[in-house]
């Protein structure tokens, strides 16, 4: 329990300091690794990422592989790791709040909770139930012997749905059920997120690494953002790269692909430690 103290408190620190920091997204234990090891100060896992790593689509991970591999994660750095957590993997506020519990009994010491149901032509749970979800999150997560950081996650656009005005509506309304962070990804104008930092008093997360977005951290610091990830985004780059290389072999015969590649002594010493 000592770890999970200290490594929420640290979590919590550096949403507290002056500027952005990134929190890039592992999808296995090695890439958890090599993160750790390029000094990053804490971890997001990506439930996308993971999804892609076992041949599925997001969103189709059960709660429990999610807690195996969130579990991996964690045990596999000294860093503070936050989990997405989809929606919770299930519409009533309990289950929500099971999943929490479930979630910080694997060492994690954050997650988020997102408002998507992931259903066709309704993708956004109903106002009302959507806020009565992340405050049962928050429930949990206080009800821990150590600090866990919640985020409440707003998903309009990510659906389809751009709609600035209930997107910052719903996330003030995470704000006032208690969570610690807000987070809206899918936005991609620097005008709608710094809208969104100054609609609320809790640390905002962004995600980049999405098309049409180029903001550096420096530009989402000056705005007033104090979290970057970049969700899927490094696994989808090591896979686009795995494609390139697989289509140059089946279409030209040839294996240029490998001038790019990290070099065998390389990455073993970066395992070493």
């Amino acid at each position: 329990m000592l770890a999970e103290i200290e490594k929420g408190s640290a979590f919590r620190a550096l949403h507290e300091r002056d500027g952005a920091f990134i929190i890039p997204n592992p999808w296995d234990v090695g890439t958890a690794r090599l993160l750790a090891g390029l000094g990053f100060e804490a971890l997001a896992t990506t439930s996308a990422g993971y999804a892609f790593s076992v041949g599925q689509r997001d969103c189709m991970i059960s709660r429990d592989e999610t807690m195996t591999h969130v579990a991996a994660i964690v045990s596999a750095t000294d860093l503070p790791v936050s989990a997405d957590l989809e929606n919770g993997f299930g519409d009533d506020p309990e289950i929500v709040a099971e999943t929490i519990r479930l979630a910080a009994a694997t060492g994690l010491v954050g997650g988020s909770i997102e408002d998507s149901i992931n259903r066709p032509g309704d993708p956004i749970y109903e106002h009302e139930l959507a806020v009565e979800r992340v405050r049962a999150a928050v429930e949990a997560a206080r009800s821990l012997p150590f600090p866990f950081t919640l985020t409440g996650r707003a998903e309009n656009y990510l659906h389809g749905r751009p709609d600035l005005e209930d997107t910052i509506r719903r996330l003030q309304a995470y704000q006032e059920a208690g969570a610690d962070v807000l987070y809206a990804p899918g936005l991609t104008s620097e005008d709608d997120i710094a809208a969104v930092v100054r609609s609320v008093d809790r640390p905002v997360n962004v995600v980049m690494g999405l098309q049409g977005v180029g903001l550096s951290l420096a530009t989402l610091s000056e705005i007033g953002v104090k979290r970057v990830s970049v969700g899927s985004a490094l696994s989808r780059a090591a896979l686009g790269a795995f494609l390139r290389a697989a289509e140059e072999m089946r279409d030209s015969g040839t294996f240029a692909f490998a001038d790019e590649a990290v070099s065998y002594p390389e990455i073993s010493a970066l395992f070493e430690s």
